[in-house]
């Protein structure tokens, strides 16, 4: 069993590596799983593991957060998050912030 999950999360890492390269145009190197928390006005509103990635070959930042989540409306899909580590992003927790103020703004989340 720890095989599979290994393999899962190895692929889970690829992926999150691939999206940055896409989008940021910089090579990834895994660095570590950190969870965050996100809180506002006393309830939760963000639960989850923001992966961290040193970068290479990008001219503003050294760090990426990434993530991923299932969407399930109009239909279920995989929705892949990755936020540059340039200030004020300077941490997983203030990326997921930034993720969350950036979807408010653009009304994909209500």
């Amino acid at each position: 069993m720890k095989r599979r999950l290994r393999r899962a999360a190895g692929e889970y890492i690829r992926e999150l590596h691939d999206v940055i390269l896409r989008l940021h145009g910089a090579e990834a190197t895994y660095l570590r799983s950190v969870p965050v928390t996100e809180r506002f006005e006393g309830r939760v509103v963000w639960d989850g593991t923001v992966e961290v990635f040193k970068l290479a070959g990008h001219p503003a930042a050294k760090r990426a957060y990434a993530w991923a989540y299932e969407e399930e409306t109009p239909k279920p899909h995989r929705e892949y998050v990755a936020v540059l580590g340039v200030a004020p992003v300077t941490s997983p927790k203030l990326a997921v912030r930034a993720a969350i103020i950036q979807e408010f703004r653009s009304g994909k989340k209500s």
